[in-house]
């Protein structure tokens, strides 16, 4: 780059003889030339092609302050930027708005357009939709990346009970963490099983024993076994609540709730059973301790706990509120119009299935499912064909919002694994950054812990290699890391 006051630059022409909007000026960003003209540019003047018009006028420390390189004879300002995102930028200057080719990042788009100095006002809005959402995966990245910190981090000023508490949450909520949490994670969900599996095969008649008055009751065996799983899924949540944060978000949490649900029953059942005789007829307790024990199906949920795939299917159901809002608006339009049409042309048959339209709303419902139980069915000829047009007509009102349905979960999915591994690099690249900072940058150290890397786990644990530069900048307070996003094109 040319510097200031060189010699090989010839004096910047101050006369002000060429007005301003009839200059022309010759941009090049990139090895991309770009000629403009004063009056376009003066539409603008707030961007940094406008201020380009009369900087001329300034001498070379204002020209330097807005370009890379300048050469006087041709009146040409060079840029070191991407030349695709300024072809976009420049077409503020002609249609007044910009719009972002397919295959820019745009988050570097973002940062060419503060760089040209053009407010993002002007960005289309199916752009900026774009880039919130990248915004949004670089917070994520980050909020994970710093969950991460602070679960390896150390506070020495924190009491002990705080440590310690930080290490059940760890233990219990972080299989990742270690191996014994990675063993407990595996424990709990072993318990999860057993306990639903005890509760189906309990309902067996020939495992079921009789009691002193002749009601069939579920095997001692079994009870042992559920009560040792509701054993471990107290002292699980009891442990988890009081080693949290954040006690009121824990207890609110949708998981939790299922936490609460799943044992919940047991206890109160116990109680019904030893104190509820007391209060009410035997009978009324036997029904109520029932109904208790058909809650405890609520503890298949807590699968979703250890199941990455059941955590992404109910966020993925989450997002698809509005897909699956028109597939029941098209069913109950469906049902509605083919159980009246059925109705009325089966008045005329002398043994109809159908007596009210209410009761033809069951017909419908498998009918369009394609389930058809048979237990209604149309028998005249009108009616068969009304049949026939709604089954058909259900296959296409189901099959269509199933689509979108299915795109949301895999790119749903697709994107958590890509989060996931954009995380782990970030911490892989700050372990290389500071590794890079205690070695004063010396190549030699990087070879000598890849040789003792070779030997044993002592390069692992102190340096993960890494071929990028990027970080995120949501990390770190210095502005001079290009992020991840801003790096691609």
């Amino acid at each position: 780059i040319k510097m200031a006051g060189d010699s090989r630059f010839p004096d910047v022409d101050t006369d002000g003889s060429e007005k301003s909007e009839e200059m022309e000026i010759v941009v090049n960003v990139g090895g991309v030339r770009q000629v403009f003209y004063g009056d376009n540019l003066n539409q603008y003047p707030e961007t940094r092609l406008a201020e380009l018009v009369n900087c001329l006028s300034g001498g070379y420390d204002s020209i330097f302050s807005l370009c890379d390189d300048y050469d006087p004879g041709k009146r040409e300002f060079y840029f070191d930027r991407d030349p695709d995102a300024f072809k976009c930028i420049i077409d503020v200057y002609y249609f007044g708005e910009i719009h972002m080719k397919k295959g820019i990042c745009p988050i570097c788009f973002k940062n060419e357009m503060e760089f040209w100095k053009v407010d993002l006002k002007f960005l289309d809005d199916c752009c900026k939709a774009h880039l919130s959402e990248k915004k949004e995966e670089l917070e994520e990245i980050a909020r994970r990346v710093q969950l991460i910190l602070d679960d390896l981090g150390v506070d020495a000023s924190e009491s002990r009970w705080k440590r310690c508490q930080k290490c059940i949450w760890k233990f219990l909520e972080k299989p990742e963490s270690s191996y014994p949490a990675r063993v407990i994670a595996v424990l709990s969900f072993l318990f999860i099983l057993i306990s639903s599996v005890v509760m189906c095969v309990g309902t067996i008649p020939d495992l079921q024993v009789v009691d002193a008055e002749g009601n069939r009751m579920e095997h001692p065996t079994l009870d042992s076994i559920e009560t040792a799983c509701i054993g471990w899924f107290t002292m699980e949540y009891v442990l988890r609540l009081i080693s949290s944060p954040n006690k009121l978000h824990f207890a609110l949490s949708f998981m939790n709730i299922v936490d609460v649900l799943a044992i919940l029953p047991f206890y109160v059942s116990l109680t019904l059973t030893h104190l509820g005789a007391k209060l009410m007829e035997l009978s009324n307790v036997q029904q109520a301790v029932q109904a208790l024990r058909i809650m405890r199906i609520a503890r298949i949920f807590k699968l979703a706990r250890h199941s990455s795939g059941l955590q992404t299917l109910t966020y993925a159901l989450k997002r698809s509120f509005k897909e699956l809002g028109l597939l029941l608006m098209y069913l109950a339009v469906g049902i509605f119009v083919f159980s009246a049409l059925g109705y009325t042309m089966e008045q005329s048959h002398p043994e109809t299935l159908f007596k009210s339209i209410p009761q033809s709303f069951w017909w419908a419902i498998i009918t369009m499912t394609t389930v058809g139980y048979g237990d209604i069915y149309p028998k005249t000829t009108l009616g068969k064909l009304n049949a026939a047009i709604s089954f058909l007509c259900g296959v296409i009102a189901i099959a269509l919002p199933i689509h979108p349905i299915i795109n949301n979960f895999v790119r749903y999915y697709n994107k958590q694994r890509v989060l996931e591994t954009a995380a782990k690099h970030e911490l892989e690249l700050m372990e290389l950054n500071s590794a890079e900072g205690k070695a004063t940058g010396s190549r030699s150290e990087l070879e000598d812990l890849s040789r003792e890397g070779k030997e044993g786990p002592f390069y692992s644990s102190r340096i993960k290699v890494s071929h990028s530069d990027t970080f995120i900048h949501l990390l770190s307070e210095e502005k001079h890391y290009r992020t991840r996003l801003q790096s691609c094109k």
